[in-house]
């Protein structure tokens, strides 16, 4: 089926202080979506963000954004009372506000750790039949979270040893003395995952499929390398052994260092890839359909010494993706719900891999106007359909911002194609949707025609980043997404 989607993160959602949630906005957006022909809505990881307010460099892999959490449906699951929401910390609307949301989560968890006790036998079964099912990665998730709180976002080898080198005894300890603390985290992570499975069921009964996201790395400072040490080039002492980046290239002379740990592979083999299988049951549970970030590392990685401050000094190392990929194959029965970000400098053994197990990749139309007419971003090149064609990403300027930076060349071989530019996102979401890639995916921020003051993310870049949000009712968008639906249909989408 060829689809049109629009890429917007739940953070954006408008109506709820500090960022947006799992709440009403949600479901009228996805209402807004189907009622308009759109099949396809596209978020960004939905795990706990780093420091800087980014979903891909989280501490846990596992976890739901505790920031989304909808205090209202929990009033009316009869969780949780009204005037326990009149007492969380007022704030407002316009931009994510990650101090307000976080102090939010943390009064929420605080409401339903004191209510908890209260609710009917049946719930608190409910609950702990939940907590036991996901205690593979939950146990964990909830003792570093609290571990974290405890030592002032220390990362975790910093942690007094006992702890930070996950001594039995240190653990039994803290699951005694912080019983409620850990409970709290539980009952906050029990209700995200109902909460999203709702709106994801909503979703599917209106005929729009959700599109997640998937980092390829994790974060040195994570419950998944703290947990699970022996996977992860770090050292006894918790010091990254090697770590992940891109070599020097056009852009950037010493290349791009990312400090996440690289994965130890020949472990990974022995269990069978036991917990990339855990981690994508997770996500697929999660999703109908999962981007897989830097899915050329599946192919061959860029390793740098532990040590370095730049990605200078790198090797290029062949990885196991293929044999991966084979087990999560039959794990799937063939049909792996997978897509591949496979933008950049891709090799062919990277292609190869993709087309092997037929994993739709990426197309940027920001990325096509270069003056090369083999430009494989073009849609006139783009070989068959098994494709997902943007206008841009999360990652890039909106289209507006886009064009105004543009060169003379840039815009004179845009015009060419497409005839006078007047709004470029607009024109850019036609040719999109005009080509021949299965899915047309286009940033809402294009169809509001926004500049840069709405760009989600500049990489490379700490201030500013993942903080736009929608400023208005989802019903004051009726406009621009009634009139990508029309366009949307009449490319038989």
């Amino acid at each position: 089926m060829r689809r049109a989607g629009v890429l917007l993160h739940a953070t954006a959602l408008p109506g709820t202080p500090g960022c947006g949630s799992f709440g009403a906005a949600a479901f009228q957006w996805i209402d807004a979506l189907a009622d308009h022909g759109i099949k396809a809505w596209q978020l960004l990881p939905l795990a706990p963000t780093d420091s800087l307010g980014s979903p891909y460099s989280s501490p846990s892999s596992f976890a739901l954004n505790p920031w989304f959490l909808d205090g209202p449906a929990l009033v009316a699951e009869g969780l949780l009372e009204a005037g326990d929401l009149q007492a969380l910390a007022p704030g407002g609307c316009e931009r994510l506000d990650p101090q307000l949301a976080s102090r939010r989560a943390h009064q929420l968890g605080q409401a339903l750790l004191k209510r908890h006790g209260s609710w009917p036998a049946d719930q608190r079964e409910a609950f702990a039949r939940w907590r036991q099912q996901e205690a593979a990665w939950l146990v964990d998730h909830c003792r570093f979270a609290v571990l974290r709180e405890r030592h002032g976002a220390q990362p975790w080898w910093q942690w007094p040893q006992p702890l930070a080198r996950r001594q039995t005894s240190a653990l039994r300890a803290l699951d005694l003395e912080q019983a409620d603390a850990l409970l709290a985290e539980a009952l906050l992570q029990w209700q995200l995952q109902l909460q999203w499975e709702r709106l994801l069921q909503h979703a599917r009964h209106r005929g729009v499929q959700v599109i997640g996201d998937l980092p390829f790395y994790v974060a040195h400072d994570s419950a998944d390398v703290w947990s699970n040490r022996a996977l992860f080039s770090v050292n006894a002492a918790g010091a990254l052994q090697q770590q992940s980046g891109v070599p020097p290239d056009y852009f950037s002379e010493t290349g791009q260092l990312w400090g996440t740990p690289v994965y130890r592979w020949t472990l990974h083999r022995l269990t069978r890839f036991r917990w990339w299988k855990r981690r994508l049951q997770r996500q697929l549970a999660v999703f109908d359909l999962l981007r897989i970030d830097h899915f050329r590392a599946l192919a061959a990685a860029w390793i740098v010494p532990g040590g370095d401050l730049t990605a200078e000094h790198g090797v290029w190392r062949r990885t196991p993706g293929a044999s991966l990929l084979r087990h999560l194959s039959r794990q799937w029965r063939g049909a792996l719900p997978l897509i591949a970000e496979d933008l950049g400098v891709i090799t062919p053994d990277v292609e190869a891999l993709r087309d092997r197990y037929r994993l739709p990749g990426m197309k940027i139309l920001q990325f096509a106007f270069d003056g090369n007419p083999d430009n494989a971003y073009l849609p006139q090149n783009f070989q068959g359909s098994r494709w997902l064609v943007y206008t841009g990403t999360h990652d890039n300027a909106t289209c507006l911002g886009w064009w105004q930076n543009a060169s003379q060349q840039m815009r004179h071989q845009l015009e060419e194609l497409i005839g006078r530019v007047q709004a470029p996102g607009w024109q850019l979401a036609e040719l999109a949707l005009s080509s021949a890639a299965d899915w047309a995916v286009v940033p809402l921020q294009d169809l509001l025609q926004l500049g840069d003051e709405a760009r989600f993310n500049t990489p490379g870049t700490t201030e500013g980043n993942w903080q736009w949000r929608l400023n208005q009712p989802i019903a004051g968008i009726a406009g621009p997404l009634l009139g990508y639906g029309e366009m949307a249909q009449r490319y038989g989408r």
